[in-house]
């Protein structure tokens, strides 16, 4: 009997063995590409604690887990400028449905410097990106495709050459605008200071159930601070039409900078919701500070507005719906019968006709609501 219960512990405590998480280090002045291309399929937290600095010329491929652990204890990653730092390799649609419950958590990096991406997700679920610094990458310092469900928190990006955080679908071979979004990830207290050659700081196309809290967009002029659209080709000749994609939603935005084109630009299904609660502009802008294609808008609780700024319209009857905002956001005058009018067929007090699509002439307010100004 004695025998049989030692046996029976033994097993026990070597099953146990067999699941229990395991670290793995990265060592100093190693090959990171290489690391990771060998890593051992138990891992479940990799560790960049042997430096204070590492360094990568190329790209980071993750391998497929339920969850992996990439912790940056507080180390400065240096990427060589061909890379796309910590990223994934998907060959087609078929296979990233395959690999879609695959999981990582990729944190605490003092920095991440350099590189043509700093961190460039496909095909996840559940992912987590927090507590980041990220700077000088070429292309976006942040690009996620077909990441389900992602959580971007305290991630600081610092003069992207070009986009800063970047949510969108697949563009391999099989995907499209409507098998391979991001949908349903949140953005919360995520800063991108733009360069002078930045297009976007934020963008999000063909995904739904986004969320931005508390994020801020600064530093010098980009062509815009939100990039929003849900054109299934790309093409902003026209109202976008991915009747997949449902909702927007935008909370306590800062921005303080200059845009080139818009501030904000609004290109999302007749159907779909965007909503634009507490966004504050600081300084003067001289282009649009939301260009607006299609959807129903919904701006709130936005408390400072320059009667200086512009909302442009690029169709003639938009959707949008103003409450609880600062009475300079104002859309029309009302006559002696309580109708809101246009004060010319191109103008409503800061909404404007412009940048008009084929066909559309006049401005029309008969889908333009005013609630509770705040006076």
């Amino acid at each position: 009997m004695r025998t049989f219960h030692a046996v029976l512990v033994s097993a026990l405590l070597l099953s146990h063995s067999k699941i229990h998480a395991v670290d793995y280090v990265v060592p100093a002045n190693t090959n990171i590409s290489k690391f990771f291309a060998s890593l051992p399929k138990d891992a479940t937290r990799v560790i960049f604690s042997a430096a204070a600095e590492y360094k990568c010329t190329g790209d980071i491929v993750l391998p497929d887990a339920r969850l992996l652990v990439i912790d940056g204890a507080g180390a400065k990653l240096l990427l060589g400028p061909a890379s796309n730092g910590f990223t994934r390799e998907v060959a087609d649609q078929k296979e990233a449905m395959a690999r879609i419950s695959s999981r990582y958590i990729i944190r605490d990096f003092a920095e991440i410097e350099g590189g043509k991406k700093a961190i460039d997700l496909k095909a996840t679920l559940g992912s987590v990106i927090s507590n980041l610094r990220l700077s000088g990458q070429t292309e976006a310092a942040i690009d996620l495709r077909f990441c389900l469900v992602t959580r971007l928190e305290n991630v600081m990006v610092t003069n992207p050459a070009g986009r800063g955080i970047v949510l969108r679908q697949g563009d391999w071979s099989g995907a499209s605008a409507s098998n391979s979004q991001t949908n349903s990830s949140v953005l919360q207290q995520c800063r991108v200071y733009c360069a002078r050659t930045t297009t976007a700081a934020f963008t999000v196309l063909n995904s739904g159930g986004v969320r931005m809290v508390d994020c801020v967009s600064e530093g010098a002029p980009a062509d815009y601070a939100l990039f929003l659209s849900a054109t299934t080709d790309g093409d902003e000749s026209k109202p976008a039409g991915n009747s997949v994609v449902k909702s927007f939603t935008l909370e306590n935005f800062h921005v303080e900078h200059a845009a080139n084109k818009a501030s904000i630009y609004v290109n999302f299904p007749s159907k779909a919701t965007v909503t634009l609660s507490n966004v504050y502009w600081n300084g003067k802008h001289t282009a649009p500070v939301i260009l607006y294609t299609m959807g129903q808008l919904n701006l709130q609780d936005i408390g400072w507005f320059s009667p200086d700024f512009r909302i442009v319209s690029r169709i003639s009857a938009p959707r949008i719906n103003v409450d609880r905002c600062h009475s300079a956001l104002r859309m029309g005058e009302r006559n002696e019968k309580g109708e809101i009018a246009t004060s010319s067929d191109k103008e409503a007090g800061v909404l404007r006709l412009g940048q008009a699509l084929p066909g559309n002439t006049q401005l029309k307010l008969d889908y333009v609501r005013v609630w509770r100004p705040s006076m």
